[in-house]
């Protein structure tokens, strides 16, 4: 038996973006940074995954001007591909500009747009791993859910490449399959529901990547117990980068709006998803960066 030989490849560059560029995306990924996979700060963003040809990690760094990536494979023939999911995580081919046109005609977001109008809609580097850190999320605060994903880590394989404190991988769904039941808390239904997930697509029966639309993602979705609307919709902006989901159901959403518009936050909180819908109706085709501003608003972006 022949052991692979890896060749690492370690490279630094700059990436290119139409500016602006608004850096509160490294804030909104470090609140949900998984110890010993990812580092993230309020302008870096670093973790490990796995490649077609091996396993990997890089870090993004913000200085002001430019965004600069150092990156380690194992295997030079996954550069390319390393390339494009970061450029994707961090929303690098969006042009703001005709976002910011129609947002700014909403009154309420009119300032927001114009003190941040680089905002940056959060992608992925994995779609199984966003479907799973989202269900893991429903329903809990991004605090609880951070905790959950820090305790699978328990799970997970460790990284060929460590570096820095990320010593691991994601957990797999396979290795979520297997363990998640004896690890995960809460509801048994609700885990139930994750651990099941996972075994989907731990054996192919249920694939999802940044090649579905939001249809397809839904019709997939959908049928399948423990999976709402919001869970679609959130999957549908980080995995296909889509830019006109709108979540009225989601409770940061509601005491943004509520927030921004001057209510107490006792007072948003009694908003219903109907109004929330239809003052995000005009805000199409560009709804998902309205999500981000009123989540920024909350305290949760």
């Amino acid at each position: 038996m022949v052991e692979a030989a890896w060749e690492d490849v370690f490279m630094a560059i700059a990436l290119t973006f139409t500016p602006p560029f608004e850096p509160g995306i490294f804030d909104f990924l470090a609140v949900r940074a998984v110890a010993s996979v990812e580092e993230a700060s309020s302008s870096s963003y670093a973790r490990t995954l796995a490649l077609h040809g091996g396993h990997a990690w890089f870090q993004v760094r913000w200085d002001g001007d430019a965004l600069l990536l150092d990156f380690e494979v194992e295997d030079g023939a996954d550069e390319p591909e390393l390339l494009a999911r970061v450029r994707h995580l961090l929303n690098l081919d969006h042009d703001p500009a005709a976002a910011n046109v129609v947002l700014a005609g909403n009154d309420l977001l009119a300032t927001r747009v114009a003190a941040l109008p680089g905002i940056r809609l959060p992608g992925c580097v994995d779609a199984p791993e966003i479907l799973i850190r989202a269900m893991v999320g429903q329903q809990i605060t991004v605090a609880a859910a951070r905790t959950a994903l820090n305790q699978l880590v328990a799970l997970s394989t460790p990284s060929r490449l460590p570096h820095g404190t990320m010593t691991h991988l994601f957990p797999s769904p396979a290795e979520i399959a297997a363990g998640g039941a004896d690890i995960l808390r809460g509801p048994r239904r609700r885990i139930d529901s994750i651990v099941g997930v996972s075994g989907l697509l731990a054996t192919y029966a249920l694939r999802i990547s940044a090649g579905d639309t939001p249809e397809s993602l839904a019709e997939k979705l959908l049928p399948i117990a423990g999976i709402g609307p919001w869970t679609v919709g959130y999957v549908c902006m980080r995995v296909l980068g889509s830019p006109d989901v709108f979540l009225p159901t989601d409770a940061a959403v509601r005491n943004g709006y509520g927030l921004l518009r001057g209510d107490s936050l006792a007072v948003a909180r009694t908003i219903k998803a109907a109004e929330l819908a239809r003052m995000a109706e005009p805000l199409r085709p560009w709804r998902s960066y309205a999500t981000l501003h009123l989540w920024r608003v909350a305290g949760e972006g």
